[in-house]
């Protein structure tokens, strides 16, 4: 059963996401919009305090409470102890962001997507949105920089500057307020945060997956187009299509061993080809031929 699933609802009650009060950051304001996809969750009360006893009678807590407990759906990272990560894969502690996506995406992408819970795309979108959107928030959130060292490979990937655009939309050091401004903006925050992630979930379903789908449909077929290098290391693609995200990780995926791939496009009766040798995020050197 899926931790969405387990959530317990008295039918007589309206359920409780509760957060932290004063200061809000990216991480709960993505983890509460998250949540609010779940259909358990969809009209559940925003409560933001940091009693003790308020925060007792939460449905769901985020990034409060000194305490991760999924059985109880407690989702703090401030505590003593803590270095939960999405994975074995993956060295980034997680924020409250990555706890929710960790343990609910699944869920949420098939809310959101309107398909079933084990739709083939899920487990590629779940991976793909923790990687490329919210482990830089957990990042970011936690302290970790994105170079460790001057020669290091970046951390994770950072491809949104939410983190910032969403710190500023608290309250100036000068500027006077109170709760209920506070809570507004706060819903200001979440909202930003939550549409920009699901306009990147729609351009990875829209965009991203299909262009994968023809990669790995070029990949199965190298040896067997017109023409083809009888060792499979040409790859023909008939239309124009981004590629570059997707084939080093699908040659790892389909265990393609012959090296190095040549990648032709084929346009009318011009073809262009370019020698495939290094993944995308570092320095590679690609030959263009006419």
């Amino acid at each position: 059963m899926s931790d969405a699933k387990r959530i317990k609802l008295d039918s007589r009650e309206r359920p409780v996401i509760v957060t932290h009060s004063g200061t809000f950051h990216a991480d709960e304001a993505l983890a509460v919009h998250l949540l609010t996809k779940l259909p358990a969750l969809a009209d559940a009360e925003l409560v933001r305090t940091r009693d003790p006893a308020e925060i007792a009678k939460g449905t769901v807590v985020v990034d409060v409470g000194a305490e991760y407990l999924p059985s109880a759906h407690r989702y703090d990272h401030h505590q003593r102890g803590f270095f939960e990560t999405f994975d074995a894969e993956h060295k980034t502690k997680l924020s409250s962001a990555g706890l929710v996506w960790k343990h609910f995406g699944r869920d949420i992408l098939a809310a959101h997507m309107q398909c079933a819970d084990d739709d083939e795309r899920i487990p590629t979108l779940y991976r793909k949105m923790y990687d490329d959107f919210v482990e830089a928030i957990d990042g970011h959130d936690n302290g970790i920089p994105l170079y460790p060292g001057i020669s290091d490979p970046p951390a994770y990937r950072s491809r949104t500057d939410l983190s910032s655009r969403i710190s500023f939309m608290n309250p100036r050091w000068n500027e006077t307020w109170d709760d209920a401004d506070l809570l507004a903006r706060f819903r200001r925050a979440s909202k930003l945060a939550g549409t920009e992630f699901f306009e990147r979930v729609d351009d990875a379903v829209e965009s991203w997956l299909p262009a994968r789908q023809l990669v790995v449909d070029a990949l199965r077929a190298r040896t067997s187009f017109e023409g083809a290098d009888p060792a499979g290391r040409i790859v023909l693609f008939e239309r124009a299509v981004v590629w570059k995200s997707h084939i080093f990780e699908l040659e790892e995926e389909l265990g393609i061993t012959e090296k190095p791939l040549e990648q032709v496009a084929r346009a009318g009766r011009a073809c262009e080809s370019r020698e495939l040798r290094e993944p995308p995020r570092s320095a590679r050197s690609m030959a263009r031929h006419p």
